[in-house]
């Protein structure tokens, strides 16, 4: 499982959940980056998984959620991380562009 070069205008993206689309980019076994459009109103459901995720807002307004807490809102220019098996989703307050950097990498995105 391997991508060392990426060309996102070259790569489809993979829709899921609904209004939320994502182009895995560059990855490894020990990393992955990921590119997401994500349409205001999509929802993620709260969830984790083992990976840290680092997160970075290019343009937009997101609700993030977290299991214990009220959550916190993500604009343009915001970065983010959630520890591994950290619970989280999100509300899209508008559309929004954004990056996430998964350590370790998450094989089920290894599909575009």
């Amino acid at each position: 499982m391997k991508r060392t070069r990426a060309d996102k205008s070259k790569l489809l993206g993979k829709e899921g959940p609904p209004g939320i689309t994502r182009t895995t980019m560059s990855y490894d076994g020990m990393t992955m980056l990921c590119h997401f459009v994500m349409a205001q109103g999509a929802k993620i459901p709260l969830h984790n998984h083992p990976a840290a995720q680092h997160g970075y807002v290019i343009r937009g307004s997101v609700h993030f959620l977290e299991k214990d807490g009220p959550g916190f809102i993500a604009s343009t220019g915001t970065s983010y991380l959630f520890e591994g098996a950290e619970y989280h989703g999100a509300e899209v307050l508008e559309d929004t562009e954004l990056v996430e950097f998964f350590s370790p990498a998450r094989p089920e995105y290894a599909d575009n």
